[in-house]
């Protein structure tokens, strides 16, 4: 079924989505500065941030804008993501800029907790970019692919391209060269991290099929790009 895009674009749950995909996304990189024990995975101990609690939720909400309103949506949502996070990063920065008052002794919790380094900020602005946009792309075209059937292949093939191109991209640019890591670590945290991903993705399948289909039903909404353009800066389509 093609939808009136404008309708389906606009639409109160679309925003809802959209509004849920920004706040996990900002929230995420707020506390991602602190790590948590590690745990075994696949007999590997695995050494995780606690926002790698929340941030896969990222690409199970843009799975859904994807699968339900095509890849035109999902776009603009990760456009709007990457917006409101470039603000927050840039308002977090004032606020660690401006003097404290003379009765304020926090800044040093300030810039531990919120301060951030520009390299870190960097790769996680280009590896967001690059890994929500072939997540998106790949389950667009695969769904084109099995003709709208087996979702949970597409959800989970999208996240082992998208989330393989975010973890290597986030932490060669974070972390390469840094004397603390060396490859051998660096290609183990890649490789982690990705796991730990596909895995809570594959995990998440059957919430990612109830929101799916009440979305597709309540909004008559269910989007083919058989004629979109993959590319992540035609805006105005």
């Amino acid at each position: 079924m093609q939808p009136d895009l404008k309708k389906a674009e606009h639409s109160t749950l679309y925003v809802v989505v959209v509004a849920f995909f920004v706040t996990d996304l900002l929230v995420s990189n707020v506390i991602a500065v602190k790590t948590i024990s590690p745990f075994t995975l696949f007999g590997h101990a695995v050494v995780l941030q606690a926002a790698d609690l929340i941030f896969p939720v990222t690409y199970i909400l843009g799975d859904v804008l994807t699968e339900v309103y095509g890849f035109k949506r999902a776009r603009k949502a990760i456009w709007i993501g990457f917006a409101c996070n470039l603000f927050a990063a840039a308002a977090i920065y004032l606020g660690q800029s401006l003097p404290p008052n003379a009765d304020w002794h926090d800044q040093a919790a300030y810039d531990a907790i919120l301060g951030t380094q520009f390299r870190i900020l960097a790769a996680s602005f280009t590896a967001y970019l690059f890994g929500e946009f072939a997540n998106s792309t790949v389950l667009a075209k695969m769904k084109i692919w099995t003709e709208g059937k087996w979702l949970w292949t597409r959800t989970i093939g999208s996240t082992v391209v998208g989330q393989a191109l975010d973890s290597t991209i986030f932490c060669t640019l974070a972390f390469y060269g840094e004397p603390w890591m060396p490859n051998d670590a660096l290609v183990a945290l890649i490789i982690s991290q990705w796991l730990f991903k596909v895995c809570y993705e594959t995990a998440a399948t059957p919430l990612t099929y109830l929101v799916v289909n009440y979305l597709k039903r309540h909004e008559g909404v269910d989007y083919y790009d058989r004629d979109t353009r993959f590319t992540p800066f035609a805006l105005t389509e």
